[in-house]
C-alpha cells in the first residue's frame, strides 16, 4: 500500500474548467492516473493522482492554475461486496479520519482506492502498510 502524493485544485464550477485542466495535463505529457471532483458553493475541489506532480505542477503554473499538494495512501482491495467496509473500519479502530475517498472497478479484479485521510502513518499502520 503506496503513499501517494495528490495535486489539490479549487477551482470555478462552470463549463469548460476541467476540459482546460485535462488538456494543460495533457499537452505536458502528464497522465491522469486518479480523479475525485466535488462542488461546494460553485467551487469545484478536485484532488489528482499523476504520472508527474512536478511536471503537472510546473504545466498549471504556467497556465496560471493553483495547485496544493497533499499526502494520501492507496490501497488494493478484492472487488467484493464488503471489501471497503473492512477497510474503513480498521482506520474507524485506529480513530483515523477519511476526509475522502475514490475508486474505480473495471469490472473483474482488484479495486484501487485513494483514501485522503486525517494521518497518513496511522493509516498505512492500521491497514497492514
Amino acid at each position: 500500500m503506496p503513499k501517494v502524493t495528490q495535486l489539490v485544485l479549487n477551482l470555478q464550477s462552470k463549463p469548460g474548467v476541467l476540459a482546460n485542466l485535462a488538456s494543460v495535463l495533457g499537452r505536458a505529457g502528464v497522465n491522469i492516473e486518479g480523479v475525485c471532483g466535488a462542488e461546494t458553493a460553485g467551487r469545484g475541489k478536485i484532488r489528482l493522482l499523476v504520472s508527474d506532480a512536478t511536471k503537472a505542477e510546473t504545466a498549471l503554473k504556467a497556465a496560471r492554475i493553483r495547485c496544493g499538494r497533499e499526502e494520501a495512501v492507496t490501497i488494493s482491495l478484492e472487488n467484493r461486496p464488503g471489501a471497503l467496509a473492512e477497510a474503513a473500519q480498521k482506520l474507524t479502530q485506529a480513530k483515523v479520519n477519511i476526509k475522502c475517498v475514490y475508486a474505480t472497478t473495471a469490472g473483474a479484479g482488484p479495486v484501487a482506492v485513494v483514501l485522503t485521510v486525517s494521518s497518513v502513518p496511522k493509516a498505512m499502520a492500521a491497514l497492514g502498510g
